[in-house]
């Protein structure tokens, strides 16, 4: 089934008509909500809201955005309620967006666009403004969470955006370097029961090196007052080179530990501290990757908060999302999305590459590092040279102490296929997040553009495809039936762009049993890709 699959999976994908180039367009919010066509039965349990976020401006009057994640932050909300269903779109009001918009041009920075000193200013003014330094942006594009009772758009800086979800109007602008010694942090925080956040990014760390802090978030306080204020790290993990962060965009959480995989694509600190002063740069001007350095793995106690200096390698990888990560028997089992190699897959996803002819779009995909699901073992006792310290009976992966005191590994795959991407996973958070755990679902990426939804069996490697013609969907929310017992009870909820399609926006709802279609609500209105969001009860 496994091989057939995939032979499936390569047939069926061509996009030659390249309406996905629609889903990378300006729109504009709503001043109310659109009611939705529904067909099929809404599941009586569905009675919340999706939230989504994901750009939605791509140029500012004649200045375009040129990367995936430089356009403004938009938030989506499909409302569910006896049955009815509403659809909603604001743009999140950061300082990058209310600055851009007054002033009809690029002002702060973005990933992949530079912005550049006003023009009508005078050669004095604009010679200063190079050199008041970084000024970071709070465009907050990537994701949505709750703290507390509160919810926060967010992105990867320093700053997060307190929004209000019934609304969507934005409420306040939060550094989070007001409360820890914190660069800044991941948009995929994990979120235990009682409401208690874990996130992690870069900080100054001890002897004026670079580090890489666990933050902690209490839950909502009996005194109402803002969790935020009361945030802790709880844990540091050292990093290979003093002066060059990796680039962090999710990490793993057991019932005891922290996994934080260090990859070879590294930030030059140097570079970014001067990149704005000096010339007209941007973000992803200051990566680089050495394929040499290879991927180092870091585990840490979580009660107490105390790093553990086993020095696990393997070879040079990418990395943005963790699928997840379980104890068993002595050991940490970590499941991620891999893209083999050192190179960043970033540097693929300029809008010009996404926008590009369908056999442009393959050529360009053919090159870059290709996508792969891997299972990584890490023992927590090791203690034998020379030999597979991995004696988990369900997995090839391995584990072997070299004379060094290194530990390497190596991965077993659970998916790949070529140039086929299963990314933005999801899993039955509440009941399996740091469990051993049967299911994982995805957004599958075609070249790069996200065409089905998938569903993969992580211990038999059988793969389940949800697809339509010329139909984009985005990330998958899994909901779980409150009735359930699987693991799988429930329903996959994602947002599909058909742009032919004579409502081209609707809430697809799909059996995570299968990936049948139980329902839809569609609207009549254009929708831009969207990267993550949340399932509000």
């Amino acid at each position: 089934f496994y091989s057939q699959a995939l032979t499936y999976l390569n047939e069926l994908f061509e996009h030659p008509a390249g309406g996905y180039k629609k889903i990378f367009e300006t729109v504009e919010e709503l001043n109310e909500p659109l009611p939705a066509t529904v067909t099929g039965r809404i599941p009586s349990f569905i009675k919340g809201s999706l939230l989504r976020l994901g750009p939605g401006l791509f140029e500012v009057g004649s200045e375009p955005f040129y990367h995936l994640f430089d356009g403004q932050a938009l938030m989506h909300k499909f409302d569910f309620s006896s049955g009815q269903v509403t659809y909603f779109r604001k743009f999140v009001k950061t300082d990058a967006y209310v600055r851009a918009m007054t002033e009809k041009r690029v002002v702060i920075t973005e990933f992949g666009t530079c912005a550049y000193p006003d023009p009508c200013k005078n050669i004095f003014s604009r010679f200063f403004t190079y050199f008041k330094g970084v000024e970071v942006t709070d465009n907050c594009l990537v994701n949505v969470y709750p703290v507390g009772e509160d919810f926060y758009a967010v992105t990867e800086t320093n700053y997060i955006t307190k929004v209000n979800v019934e609304t969507l109007e934005t409420l306040k602008k939060v550094d989070l370097c007001d409360y820890v010694n914190i660069n800044g942090v991941t948009a995929h925080p994990h979120i235990e029961k009682d409401g208690t956040v874990y996130n992690i990014g870069n900080c100054m760390g001890k002897g004026a090196s670079l580090a890489y802090n666990i933050v902690r978030i209490p839950p909502q306080q009996k005194d109402k007052s803002d969790p935020i204020e009361k945030s802790k790290v709880v844990v540091q993990f050292p990093s290979a080179e003093r002066f060059k962060p990796s680039y962090v965009h999710s990490f793993g959480m057991t019932e005891n530990y922290f996994v934080f995989v260090e990859t070879p694509v590294k930030i030059h600190l140097l570079k970014f501290l001067s990149a704005w002063s000096i010339r007209g740069s941007n973000y992803m001007d200051c990566f680089e990757s050495d394929e040499e350095k290879g991927t180092w793995i870091h585990i840490a106690r979580k009660h107490p908060g105390e790093y553990i200096d086993y020095k696990f390698r393997t070879a040079a990888m990418g990395l943005f999302h963790h699928i997840n990560c379980y104890e068993d028997s002595g050991f940490i089992v970590v499941d991620l999305c891999a893209w083999k190699g050192f190179e960043f897959v970033y540097n693929y996803l300029w809008l010009a590459n996404l926008r590009a002819n369908w056999e442009e779009v393959k050529r360009n995909a053919m090159i870059a590092p290709q996508p792969e699901v891997r299972r990584y073992v890490l023992p927590l006792d090791p203690c034998r040279q020379g030999k597979n310290l991995v004696c988990l009976p369900y997995t090839t992966a391995t584990a072997t102490m070299r004379a060094d005191g290194t530990i390497w590994l190596e991965p077993e795959v659970l998916f790949s296929g070529p140039r086929q991407a299963f990314e933005f996973p999801q899993i039955n958070y509440k009941m399996n997040n740091g469990k051993n755990y049967t299911y994982a679902y995805a957004l599958g990426l075609n070249h790069f553009i996200p065409d089905r939804i998938c569903k993969l069996n992580v211990k038999t490697k059988e793969t389940w495809v949800w697809q339509e013609p010329d139909s984009y969907p985005s990330e998958p929310l899994f909901v779980q039936n409150p009735d359930g017992v699987d693991e799988d009870d429930g329903v996959l909820m994602t947002i599909v762009v058909s742009p032919g399609a004579q409502r081209p926006t609707c809430c697809l709802i799909l059996n995570a049993k299968d990936l049948s279609e139980v329902a839809r609500a569609e609207v009549d209105i254009m929708s831009p890709v969207t990267f993550h969001g949340m399932y509000k009860p």
